[in-house]
């Protein structure tokens, strides 16, 4: 642990990637398999489930630390981090004791889940005084299941083909699948990710996901910069979970964009019968009456753990393709896109079947005629178009060096929202109040019974001058605080963007947004001149 707590504390400290890639592969080099094999778990985004119930966990430090509770609210707040407000509150351990990344936890951490309050608080006493300092933060982030740290999967990714001499992209698409949810890495699967030789996929292992970039330039740079329409395929951008659909050995997987398996919940995936040897690039969508549902119908099928005939029926899904990676078991990626289409077309032909739909294609004899087509993206629930490069290779990630996909997106809707609650953010901004609640105004001028409705979270924006700006007049105009949110003087007006809006009965407002985000802080406008909640409800139509 204490190698991969130092290891931790050199990334968080530093933002250039050199020495970020120095830390990693001096980590990689010198520790052993299997605790190689959790870090690159952890540092490649794969996400710790929470040991402990957080209220549990805070009962328990304060307890250890001797503190009244008030003390330990206090020093939460001043911290905005639970689990460094722990490792800082704790007394120094009385029986410091080294134990390596993977038996801290498979011995130690894991067991934790689930234990009876007795037994969990002797465990956690006994694993305090027997961890150093320094290591305390980065264990109590594991607990917490909080851990991020500021290095990307690339990165992981790049280390980990300079330690082993294994080609970067060799090693992307054996890391496909390694951080899903309730993986146990073990040394056996990190030697699997540097042994030198070709790749070989799996059985049931996807492709590393070939991603778009954005382009927003003007309508009138699109001949300059593109060249005509007739050399790239045009389709939707859909609004649904980006998901590849693998058969081999017989047996079909689904997965997410975010490297989960996901098969379970969607059934109807499952039944699709293909050749052997098949993987395609879609789009999970629910589909009724011949048109696609919005995402937030999606989102009613996700984190379910049973799935029962009534919402099989309500909410159907497909399997929207647009990309076919394998076919008789042979890699097409290198293919150029109009082939592999070609590809895809006959498959989809030959083995017709309701769960399955191909994206059609989309025509235009000018970059105009085309926009008019992005233009009835929202009335159709999607979110824009997709420009295929007609001879790109699929790569892995977002790359141009085979070919490029664009994502040419509809401008998102936007309303103008008043701050009325603030909380402090994580990692480099855990000091700043850097995550907002908004609201809307329910009512007209007019009317005496108007209040603020709040109707969305965002903490995305800002520059960091803006942020500090924000965060002074948070402290001077906070009204009342609990535990670390605080409730402030409507004083601050944002503009938010977001890319779709649905009902929603679980917020007081009865509207959710998609991806809200600040587009900008609008201090030209008064508080009372900020948008109503009509305005919200009108969007839904």
């Amino acid at each position: 642990m204490k190698a991969f707590a130092a290891l931790y504390r050199d990334l968080d400290a530093s933002t250039a990637s050199s020495a970020k890639q120095a830390a990693l592969q001096a980590y990689l080099r010198a520790a052993r398999p299997e605790d190689c094999a959790w870090a690159v778990y952890f540092l490649a985004g794969g996400k710790p489930r929470q040991l402990v119930p957080g209220k549990r966990l805070r009962e328990l430090a304060r307890e250890a630390a001797g503190l009244p509770e008030w003390l330990f609210v206090e020093s939460y707040e001043a911290v905005g981090d639970l689990a460094e407000t722990i490792a800082l509150l704790l007394p120094p351990p009385a029986a410091p004791v080294e134990r390596s990344l993977s038996d801290w936890l498979l011995n130690q951490l894991l067991p934790l889940r689930g234990l009876p309050s007795d037994e969990l608080s002797l465990r956690l006493r006994r694993q305090w005084n027997e961890l150093p300092a320094a290591d305390r933060f980065v264990h109590l982030k594991l607990i917490t299941g909080a851990f991020r740290v500021g290095v990307s999967k690339l990165q992981v990714t790049q280390a980990l083909a300079a330690v082993s001499g294994v080609d970067a992209k060799q090693v992307a698409q054996r890391l496909m699948g390694y951080t899903r949810i309730g993986a146990m890495p073990s040394a056996e699967d990190f030697s699997a990710l540097v042994v030198p030789g070709e790749a070989t996929a799996l059985s049931g292992q996807p492709f590393p996901f070939f991603l778009a970039h954005p382009f927003n330039q003007p309508l009138a740079a699109f001949d300059a910069l593109l060249g005509a329409p007739s050399d790239w395929l045009i389709e939707w951008k859909w609004d649904g979970i980006r998901a590849q659909w693998v058969q081999r050995g017989g047996a079909v997987s689904v997965w997410s964009r975010g490297e989960e398996l996901v098969s379970e919940s969607f059934p109807e995936l499952l039944a699709l019968d293909l050749p052997d040897g098949t993987v395609l690039d879609g789009e999970i969508l629910v589909w009724r009456d011949g048109q696609v549902q919005s995402f937030a119908e999606l989102q009613r099928r996700l984190g379910r753990k049973a799935l029962g005939p009534k919402l099989l029926r309500d909410l159907p899904v497909v399997l929207c393709a647009y990309d076919l990676l394998e076919s008789e078991g042979i890699d097409r990626r290198a293919e150029p896109q109009h082939q592999r289409r070609a590809r895809l077309e006959a498959l989809l032909a030959a083995h017709p079947q309701p769960g399955l739909q191909l994206s059609p294609l989309l025509s235009g004899e000018s970059w105009g005629a085309l926009a008019i087509h992005r233009a009835q993206a929202r009335a159709m629930g999607v979110e824009g178009l997709m420009l295929k490069q007609r001879g790109a290779a699929y790569g892995v990630g977002r790359t141009k060096d085979v070919g490029t996909w664009w994502k040419w997106k509809l401008d998102p809707l936007s309303v103008d929202a008043v701050l009325i609650y603030a909380q402090r953010g994580h990692g480099r901004r855990a000091s700043l109040y850097s995550d907002y609640t908004f609201a809307v105004w329910n009512g007209a001028p007019d009317d005496p019974a108007r209040q603020l409705v709040p109707f969305a979270k965002a903490y995305s924006g800002l520059t960091d001058a803006e942020m500090h700006q924000v965060d002074a007049i948070i402290r001077k105009t906070t009204v009342e605080s609990f535990g670390p949110v605080r409730s402030v003087t409507p004083t601050l007006v944002f503009e938010l963007g977001f890319e779709g809006i649905a009902r929603s009965p679980r917020h007081k407002s009865g509207v959710a947004l998609r991806f809200p985000r600040m587009l900008r802080w609008r201090q030209d406008k008064p508080v009372a001149e900020a948008d109503e909640l009509s305005s919200l409800l009108a969007l839904l139509s």
